[in-house]
């Protein structure tokens, strides 16, 4: 155990998280997103929920403030304005915690798995809520 750091940051999410770079992308996916067959690494955490997961690693990782779309989301199906539950928990937690607390921007579905097939890592939550999935963009510490 380290002191001031999240029990949910495992060693291996730990490890990846100090060896991305400013741009690298990292997945936290929902319990029915094919995280092991998308490409990167999947780090599982089956135990937590995506919203769990998305506090602790905001709680040690910068957002880009580079880019205007440091957050993004899957779009509902059919109703790409749509906002699920999950969604807005995300958007809830990058307001209160994130060092840039941008806007969530949304993705068509299959925009979304080719943008995740190109992530550093995906972590594979337990979230059984639908869309849980959201991208993060690493910024910089100045």
């Amino acid at each position: 155990m380290l002191r001031n750091i999240d029990p949910i940051l495992s060693p291996e999410l730990l490890y990846t998280l100090r060896a991305m770079g400013h741009g690298d992308e990292i997945v936290i996916a929902d319990a029915n997103f094919p995280g092991s067959s998308s490409g990167p690494d999947c780090i599982r955490a089956d135990g937590s929920s995506a919203s769990e997961v998305l506090q602790a690693v905001l709680s040690v990782m910068p957002l880009d403030t580079f880019v205007s779309d440091p957050a993004l989301t899957m779009q509902v199906v059919g109703d790409p304005e749509a906002v699920p539950d999950a969604v807005a928990d995300f958007q809830r937690i990058i307001d209160t915690t994130a060092n840039n607390p941008a806007k969530v921007q949304g993705l068509e579905r299959f925009a979304f798995y080719d943008r995740a097939a190109t992530a550093f890592a995906v972590v594979q939550t337990g979230e059984r809520r639908l869309y849980g999935n959201i991208v993060l963009k690493k910024g910089v510490i100045g």
